[in-house]
């Protein structure tokens, strides 16, 4: 990009929003706390509030995951089912005063800005999080949290192929030529300042970085040497010697000074972007965490064979599930998720359940290219009506 955005700005206007908001929404509730669902609404700016959620189940997972003990056996099928369980139960039971809320909301704000700003950056934080290779399939994970920009990404990793792990340097260079080639589909930053603005009053040129400007220092003009003094001539038989040419004067120096810095220049982002909830489960060889332990969505042939039977959808869909369909099958809409998943639990038969999913909804949200997410949805249909 030829402009070049502060990151000590964008985390300024970041903190200086997340506070204005949470004192019109706790000021006068000093006590009152936020669960998912008002988390998902709480800004228009949906970009804003799908990254309080990204951070929400990043440190919710490391929680978790330091339940893991030496001590006992979490590979034990019934362990696995306990902890599912209870995850299960935890995430119906988040809870945000502001003292908590305050510092994930600034961060959104900050990240939203810096993706709609630099999508590299924000491909490289938001998707890669770090890992020095990645599939394409690690990488559409973090796609469910992107809304700014989501055609550019979406299209990008529909182009990676399907198996093979791609190094870092590579991923980002050739997201820059995707980016490049497709510059015509780019969501303009003016859009999402604007959206922002409306909360908080913000222009473009307030995230730019000052340039700094060169300094001309002209050097004192150097004084001239004096005139040389003819040597004695001395008297010979020959020709005479010719006199000495004078010297002459030097003009005078200008010398320019390196251009000096300017204290706003851009840093490197502060902390490393934390590892979002599908990072730990994945598979890993050695040291697996606790939440590979907890992973219930398996291959077909395992779910049918060590899958128990759930008594109902909305008590079996884990957290994690639940935010993957409410943002890609039902368009970020919590209400109307819900309503489906009420409808689902209430039908008497798999078919009946199944025909739905398949064809009333399927039409009404227009779900292409979501079979991943339909695919978990009707899996878990199957298991509570087996």
């Amino acid at each position: 990009m030829k402009d070049k955005y502060s990151q000590p700005k964008l985390e300024e206007y970041g903190r200086r929003l997340a506070t204005l908001l949470c004192e019109r929404h706790f000021g006068p509730q000093p006590g009152a706390t936020l669960d998912g669902p008002a988390v998902l609404r709480f800004t228009p700016v949906r970009q804003v509030n799908l990254f309080v959620v990204q951070q929400l189940l990043a440190k919710w997972t490391e929680e978790m995951a330091a339940l893991r003990s030496p001590y006992f056996d979490f590979e034990d099928t019934e362990v696995r089912q306990a902890l599912t369980q209870f995850m299960n139960v935890l995430s119906r039971r988040i809870r945000l005063g502001r003292e908590v809320f305050e510092p994930l909301l600034a961060r959104a704000v900050t990240d939203t800005l810096r993706v709609a700003a630099e999508p590299t950056v924000g491909f490289d934080e938001k998707l890669l999080h770090g890992r020095a290779t990645a599939a394409k399939e690690q990488l559409l994970e973090g796609v469910r949290y992107i809304d700014v920009e989501k055609p550019l990404f979406q299209g990008f990793l529909e182009s990676l192929p399907t198996t093979t792990a791609l190094p870092r340097e590579e991923l980002l260079k050739q997201f820059r030529q995707y980016q490049e080639a497709n510059y015509q589909t780019l969501h303009p930053l003016e859009t999402v300042v604007n959206e922002l603005s409306a909360l908080l009053p913000l222009s473009e040129i307030d995230l730019r970085e000052e340039e700094a400007t060169p300094l001309i220092v002209a050097a004192a003009p150097l004084t001239p040497p004096a005139a040389p003094q003819p040597s004695p001539v001395v008297q010979a038989t020959t020709a005479p010697v010719a006199p000495l040419t004078p010297t002459p004067e030097p003009e005078p120096v200008v010398q320019q000074a390196a251009p000096v810095s300017s204290p706003l220049a851009a840093e490197a982002p502060a902390t490393a972007a934390e590892k979002p909830l599908y990072e730990k489960l994945k598979t890993e060889r050695t040291s697996p965490p606790l939440a590979e332990t907890l992973r219930t969505e398996r291959t077909a042939a395992t779910l049918a064979e060590k899958a128990p039977k759930v008594e109902s959808l909305r008590e079996a869909i884990s957290i994690n599930q639940r935010f993957g369909f409410i943002n890609e099958l039902f368009n970020g809409e919590n209400m109307e998720y819900h309503a489906a998943i009420q409808k689902l639990d209430a039908m008497s038969d798999a078919a009946s359940a199944r025909r739905y999913v398949q064809e009333d909804l399927a039409k009404q949200y227009g779900w292409v290219r979501k079979e991943e997410h339909v695919n978990k949805l009707l899996r878990l249909i199957d298991r509570k009506f087996e």
